[in-house]
């Protein structure tokens, strides 16, 4: 049904009403109307969309509250690149003094020429976010990403009521404005609360909740989050002029009902620059928002310019960085977490201490190393801070306060998870569970790695279908999966009797491998495909390979000491042993043929190129059945190569061979090969 014209003025009128409330109240602090007023006008404008949906607009205030959750996010291509800014490690007054000593050498300026004019801002610590705005109108917003390419999340950051859906007064046809969003601490705060009241999980801290957020794949999760968004620059923009100073567009900025830190100033020269920092560290603790430091910018938008790009960093801005907040506590227990990898970390149980805006009860001394030459031990009074204002760390023991008899810190010998031998290996700094297959700690990542791609190849086995069959119990190491009945795995989350049927077929076709694959998927530190295939090459079995001592190890090609060492660590732990043995009683098997079956193959020794599509062998196969019968492939065409194997559409490579006068094949003459 249209709507009238009084009906579309009236939707008008109270969108305009709405903006302009939220502006006040968002961005201004400063409330016009009553809560309950103004929900009656967005229930207003509401109805008249539900009853008019040719009147709902992309800038009207109801479409904040969050639209149909997301099954991954789109990539977005910045017009203009988001580039990082240096970091001033100096947090001093120096620190200032030799930013603005480099600004001064580019421009060429001597010691009696005027003092540089620099616009003096804060350091927000957030989520850096595009917004991009066409005819006035949001159209887009878009995370950093990597610089060039970033995601797509309008749908969330439209949830922040502080941005504009459309910009006040003005509506050139591009104009991207780029800033930050964050989440106030009393918000933060207040959220945390609700979220303990609920029994609900809280966030960590204001900046993980604020990225946290804004990464929600459902916009109505991101709805529920307190965020706000401060404007500091400009991406890409068309038919609209700048103004001649950055501190000029930011006021503009402001005047279009973008939100702009009131905490800003020009100032003159080093001396300014010092002077701003020193104001916001005395402010910086009352402020309701994190910052790690400032940031200085040359004003002058025709001397940035000038000074233009060093590599990905302007050379006319700088963050420059505040001192790391440092505390002092009790050390009351070291304790050892196992991660994903096997990796020991021990970690230091701390009488909570408030630093760097959180309360710090555990903090990480990464490894034994790290622990002896800091000579942490239990019962230590230590200084802690927040390295990056983000991870906290032990600075130094404060001896005069050990106790009596404080305990050196030993590493314990056995897995606390699994009760696997804990080893390191000479030259490297993290000890390790020797209990790969088999250890809790590393369970989902072990089956990850075991039906992985080049491994056993299990399609359909990915990484959340391998959280739910670890999370409940269903999966405690690979040849469990071998065990699996079609009513477990149907009860799954999204996966019914179908997609069941399909993950135990695929299951049941991984039974029958090669042994280079099997070794592979064993996960063995610094084994990877390439030294799998030698060593399958080299043995033959996996009863030989399994028996084999370093020396007999290092007799392999690019096996050394410390992978040979790696090898033998895994096989002498019985916890993996006999998850190989039940892996094999499962059926799991591949031919096995001992050095003598390569050597007598027609292609050992050849060296094979690939180049086009096989009609029936992809790439990996077809790789797969030459290095197994002892051949090589190779990724280009030289004097040394054998056989160049073309399929449809080759590249470069085949016009390569047939200059250099090296055999060209298709894939029935490399069958015959293979035979």
């Amino acid at each position: 049904m249209t709507a009238p014209a009084s009906a579309a003025e009236h939707a008008r009128h109270l969108r305009s009403e709405i903006q302009r409330h939220d502006h006040a109240y968002y961005v201004l602090d400063a409330p016009t109307i009553p809560d309950a007023e103004y929900d009656k006008l967005f229930r207003e404008l509401q109805a008249l969309e539900q009853q008019y949906p040719d009147l709902l607009t992309p800038d009207s205030p109801t479409q904040r509250v969050g639209g149909r959750p997301l099954p991954q996010f789109a990539p977005v291509r910045h017009a203009v690149p988001m580039l990082s800014i240096r970091t001033e490690t100096d947090t001093e007054a120096s620190g200032a003094r030799a930013f603005d000593a480099r600004v001064r050498k580019e421009l060429e300026l001597r010691e009696t020429d005027k003092a540089v004019e620099y616009n003096a801002e804060l350091k927000f610590d957030g989520l850096a976010i595009n917004l991009r705005y066409e005819d006035g109108v949001l159209v887009q917003a878009a995370t950093r990403g990597d610089g060039e390419t970033g995601e797509d999340v309008t749908q969330n950051v439209r949830t922040v009521r502080s941005i504009p859906l459309r910009l006040r007064g003005v509506h050139p046809p591009v104009l991207e404005v780029r800033g930050e969003v964050y989440m106030s601490r009393p918000d933060f705060d207040r959220y945390n609360e609700r979220q303990r009241e609920a029994g609900r999980p809280a966030l960590v801290n204001p900046r993980n909740g604020a990225a946290g957020s804004i990464r929600q794949l459902d916009p109505s999760l991101a709805a529920q989050r307190p965020l706000s968004f401060f404007a500091y620059g400009l991406g890409e923009t068309r038919g609209w002029t700048p103004p001649g100073t950055h501190g000029e567009m930011l006021d503009e900025l402001a005047h279009y009902g973008l939100p702009v830190c009131e905490h800003r100033a020009v100032v003159a020269g080093a001396q300014g620059l010092i002077e701003f920092h020193d104001r916001i560290r005395a402010l910086r603790n009352e402020l309701p928002f994190d910052i790690d430091g400032v940031v200085y910018k040359v004003n002058s938008l025709a001397l940035q310019r000038r000074l233009g790009f060093a590599t990905r960093e302007p050379r006319w801005a700088v963050a420059h960085k505040y001192a790391p907040e440092e505390a002092m506590t009790t050390v009351e227990e070291i304790f050892v977490n196992v991660g994903r990898t096997g990796a020991i970390t021990p970690v230091a149980r701390l009488v909570p201490v408030f630093v760097g805006g959180v309360t710090v009860a555990n903090v990480t001394l990464h490894n034994e190393d790290e622990v002896r030459r800091k000579d942490i031990r239990v019962g230590d009074t230590v200084i802690v801070r927040r390295a990056g204002d983000v991870i906290p760390e032990v600075v130094a023991v404060v001896p005069e306060k050990r106790p009596i008899l404080a305990p050196e810190f030993v590493m314990p010998k056995k897995c606390p998870v699994c009760g696997s031998a804990i080893e390191k290996l000479e030259g490297e700094a993290i000890a390790r569970c020797t209990g790969e297959l088999f250890c809790p700690a590393q369970r989902k990542r072990a089956l990850q790695h075991f039906a992985s791609r080049h491994a056993l190849d299990i399609e359909g086995l990915g990484d959340k279908i391998v959280d739910q069959l670890v999370d409940s119990g269903l999966v405690k190491t690979p040849a469990d999966l071998y065990r699996l009945g079609l009513d477990a795995v149907a009860n799954l989350e999204r996966m019914g009797e179908k997609s069941a049927a399909n993950l135990l077929e695929a299951v049941e076709k991984s039974k029958t491998t090669t042994l280079a694959r099997f070794v592979y998927a064993l996960g063995i530190r610094n084994v990877g495909e390439a030294t799998a295939k030698d060593l399958a090459r080299h043995f033959g079995s996996l009863d030989a390979l399994m028996a084999a001592d370093a020396e007999a190890l290092q007799q392999v090609a690019d096996v050394g000491p410390v992978v040979a060492e790696s090898i033998r660590r895994f096989f002498d732990e019985r916890h993996n042993t006999d998850v190989v043995k039940h892996l094999r009683a499962a059926g799991v098997h591949w031919s096995e043929g001992g050095p003598a079956r390569a050597a007598a193959s027609r292609i050992a020794g050849r060296t094979f190129v690939l180049t086009g599509t096989l009609p029936s062998l992809s790439r990996d196969d077809a790789k797969e059945l030459i290095e197994v019968r002892g051949g090589k492939v190779s990724g280009s065409v030289s004097k040394k190569t054998d056989y160049v194997v073309a399929g449809a559409e080759p590249g470069s490579k085949l016009e390569k061979a047939q200059a250099l006068g090296v055999s060209i094949i298709d894939e029935s003459q490399l069958k015959e090969l293979l035979q």
